[in-house]
């Protein structure tokens, strides 16, 4: 018991969990609808789409890069698997699988476009974000997609108890990325570019395809999150994926990943994304101005900067 303790207490997430533990204690009492099996379905429900929006910019910044494009590629892809359902008639499994698809294949682009042009992803993912967006626009004129079929949205709202169906796809990705980063040699190649691509280069690590592969990566994760947005809405909607980007950054640098690269942590995600959630399940049953949401995440990022800084000066790395 006591080498569990010391093991959670060394890690970069353990200061999170406290705050997840001490914060529901505090809810339970502030709120009894906090403990009702219909608000933790409601609150894991929007965790759900969180997490792999999170993972989707976690996995760049393991390459020491940032994917702008993560709120667009998800909403593009939300409309291509509705209008695929709605307007073609196509079942929903083909449907998901097509979108995904494209998902990863908007990633590769990408990633092709950062290797092959020399131009930082910041500014690819930038451009790329505002052509998705544009397609997104063109393709649906604004006009949302609603007659989905009724087993597609019958996994968005369906639940065992307080957990949500679609709870299933995150664990399955969870799981995936956890051995993809600690087991499969090229999730180890990718850290080891984003700790320092020079040495990675000279040691024969191909830098452009782990950056590649990032990208690919990014926008299949990207991808699935918009699945899940259309499916917990009930329609796809246009608007899907507009306010990503903060969260997407918000959660893996407040779980401990490292901005310059090479250090992630998928457990100190979760653990993030449940924070956030919990911040915005208490600010609605306190009846507390949502925009205060926003706000917050602002000063967790800030902190959660300032805290690894400080660290990484403590240790003799900056």
């Amino acid at each position: 018991m006591n080498r569990i303790l010391s093991f959670a207490i060394r890690q970069q997430w353990s200061g999170i969990l406290a705050g997840v533990i001490v914060g529901g204690i505090a809810l339970s009492f502030a709120t009894p609808q906090f403990l009702s099996e219909f608000n933790w379905f409601v609150m894991l429900r929007s965790i759900c789409v969180s997490l792999l929006v999170a993972f989707s910019q976690m996995v760049m910044l393991g390459v020491g890069q940032m994917n702008l494009s993560v709120g667009a590629l998800g909403g593009l892809v939300a409309i291509i698997v509705g209008g695929l359902m709605d307007a073609w008639g196509m079942p929903p499994l083909p449907a998901i699988l097509i979108a995904v698809a494209a998902g990863g294949a908007a990633g590769f682009i990408n990633g092709w476009l950062t290797v092959r042009t020399g131009i930082n992803g910041f500014i690819v993912t930038l451009a790329t974000a505002s052509a998705f967006a544009g397609i997104n626009t063109g393709l649906t004129r604004a006009i949302p997609f609603y007659n989905l079929p009724p087993e597609f949205v019958a996994f968005g709202n369906g639940r065992l108890g307080p957990f949500p169906y679609l709870l299933i796809v995150p664990l399955i990705v969870t799981v995936l990325l956890a051995v993809f980063f600690s087991r499969v040699k090229t999730g180890r190649y990718m850290l080891a570019v984003g700790g320092n691509a020079h040495a990675a280069q000279l040691s024969g690590i191909s830098v452009p395809r782990a950056i590649i592969t990032a990208h690919v990566i990014s926008g299949l994760t990207a991808a699935a999150a918009g699945v899940l947005a259309v499916a917990q809405l009930g329609s796809a909607q246009p608007s899907i994926g507009a306010e990503w980007l903060v969260i997407s950054f918000a959660a893996p640098i407040i779980g401990g990943a490292s901005l310059a690269g090479g250090s992630i942590s998928i457990l100190g995600t979760v653990i993030a994304v449940m924070l956030i959630g919990l911040i915005q399940n208490a600010m609605v049953l306190l009846a507390v101005d949502p925009y205060w949401v926003t706000f917050l995440l602002g000063a967790l990022i800030l902190t959660a900067v300032w805290i690894n800084r400080y660290r990484a000066y403590r240790m003799g790395e900056d």
